[in-house]
């Protein structure tokens, strides 16, 4: 596909999977592809391989003689990066960004502790770095810059936890993480009470303390859910 045609795809993509998660769509929705590659003026062979996407989402399935239809929302893959970013693009945010929240809670806390069991003196440093750049970041409204470091400190404790289920789950953050700053569920300037916290984390993992790298790791998740509270209620 050319690059024109891979723009064409993703405008497609978003376009529908943005409409079917906000509802636009309801369950059993039927779409037709001549009217999809009518309504985009694309080709049908664009729709046939967005409907593929969406269809490895479990969002649609397609029926002989019937077309597209889409799923319920409970068959929906909702770990699928692209799935939460479209979710926390829509008027559902709020409850989306505590659901995501709370499962972060439950997984990160543990994942922390088994980091500073498992993690490699290069994990250690590159968890401090990140720690020190969340710090140089945190001041003068540098949103974009704290969350890149942000979204690497997360995927190397979830890596360094030598769990590989918990190690997948990184894209998941990094969904949630970008989702909170582009949709602005973040204060100007992140908590400093939460920066000194990664910075503790990333101490306590390399002293290879793994309850107060658990206990330290579920406080900036209450604080995350506490955010909310003020941001998204």
């Amino acid at each position: 596909m050319t690059t024109d045609g891979r723009g064409l795809h993703t405008h497609v993509l978003d376009t529908l999977g943005l409409a079917i998660t906000a509802g636009e769509y309801p369950q059993g929705s039927v779409l037709r592809t001549d009217e999809v590659a009518q309504r985009f003026d694309v080709s049908r062979t664009v729709v046939r391989e967005v409907v593929r996407v969406l269809e490895s989402m479990h969002l649609v399935e397609s029926r002989r003689r019937v077309g597209v239809t889409v799923r319920p929302t409970e068959e929906w893959n909702v770990y699928d990066p692209r799935v939460i970013r479209w979710r926390l693009a829509g008027t559902d945010r709020p409850r989306q960004l505590r659901s995501l929240t709370v499962l972060r809670s439950a997984i990160e806390p543990v994942a922390a502790s088994l980091a500073a069991v498992h993690a490699t003196p290069g994990q250690c440093a590159a968890l401090t770095e990140c720690a020190l750049g969340m710090v140089a970041t945190s001041r003068g409204q540098q949103l974009e810059g704290y969350l890149e470091h942000d979204i690497a400190f997360h995927r190397i404790v979830l890596n360094a936890s030598g769990n590989e289920m918990f190690a997948r789950l990184g894209d998941v953050v990094a969904e949630v993480l970008a989702g909170r700053t582009h949709h602005h569920v973040m204060f100007e300037d992140p908590d400093p009470a939460a920066v000194t916290l990664h910075v503790q984390v990333a101490e306590a993992v390399r002293e290879g303390d793994a309850a107060r790298a658990e206990q330290l790791t579920r406080q900036i998740a209450v604080g995350a859910l506490e955010e909310l509270d003020v941001l998204a209620p």
